[in-house]
C-alpha cells in the first residue's frame, strides 16, 4: 500500500548521511481508515506546507504512514543509554522520521510520525499510539512552544480506524505527527 507520493515538501535527509548505526530503514503500517482530529494550521503554514493539500485524501494518506512522501526518508532513529543499570541499545520504537522539512525561511525541522507501527526498536509492542496520550502530547507541546520552552511541535493527530490494547482495555488507534528543531531531544 505504501505508494510514493510527489508532493511540495522542501525535505532533506541528512540524518541517512550517518552510519547505518544510527538508523534503520522502515516500511510503515497502513491503516484501515485515517481520518484527520486535529490539524495544527498555523504550524503547517509555518513549515511551508500547503493546509488544503493536508486535508485532502491524499494529505490524510501521508499524515496516516499510508502513502509515503517521494523524497522521504522513513527511518527509526537509534540512541544508546543506561536503562536499569546497564548501557543499551535503544530506538525509536514507534516512530518514523519522514525527513528534515527546510520552511520557506531556511530553518529545518525533523518531521516525524509517531504512532507509525513496529520499528526495530518496537520490543515487542505494537507501535500504535491512543487518542488520549496523543492529545495531551499535543495539547502540551503547544502550550510549551507558548511559554518559549524549546520542545517538539505537533502537526497533526489522525484516528486510525483500528483497536490497541493497553492494560487489558481496547482503545482507538493514532497517529501524531511532529516536529523537532533537531535530532537530540531532551527526554524526561
Amino acid at each position: 500500500m505504501n505508494d510514493k507520493v510527489n508532493i511540495n515538501w522542501n525535505l532533506d535527509n541528512t540524518y541517512t548521511d550517518l552510519s547505518k548505526m544510527f538508523y534503520s530503514n522502515i516500511d510503515l503500517d497502513p491503516v484501515s481508515s485515517p481520518t484527520l482530529v486535529v490539524l495544527n494550521e498555523e504550524l503547517a503554514n509555518n513549515l511551508g506546507i500547503d493546509i488544503k493539500s493536508l486535508k485532502t485524501k491524499e494529505g490524510l494518506e501521508i499524515l496516516s504512514g499510508n502513502k509515503t512522501i517521494e523524497n522521504g526518508s522513513y527511518i527509526a532513529q537509534a540512541y544508546a543509554g543506561h536503562q536499569f543499570g546497564n548501557f543499551t541499545i535503544l530506538g525509536d520504537g514507534r516512530a518514523s522520521l519522514i525527513g528534515e522539512i527546510i520552511t520557506p525561511s531556511g530553518n529545518k525541522y525533523d518531521i516525524s510520525l509517531k504512532g507509525s507501527g513496529k520499528t526495530p526498536y518496537s520490543r515487542g509492542g505494537d507501535g500504535r499510539a491512543v487518542l488520549g496520550p496523543m492529545l495531551r502530547e499535543y495539547i502540551i507541546s503547544e502550550a510549551m512552544n507558548e511559554l518559549n520552552i524549546p520542545t517538539t511541535r505537533s502537526l497533526a493527530v489522525v484516528k486510525t480506524g483500528e483497536k490497541v490494547y493497553r492494560e487489558d482495555t481496547k482503545h482507538q488507534c493514532r497517529i501524531y505527527g511532529s516536529l523537532s528543531k533537531n535530532n537530540l531531544l531532551p527526554w524526561a
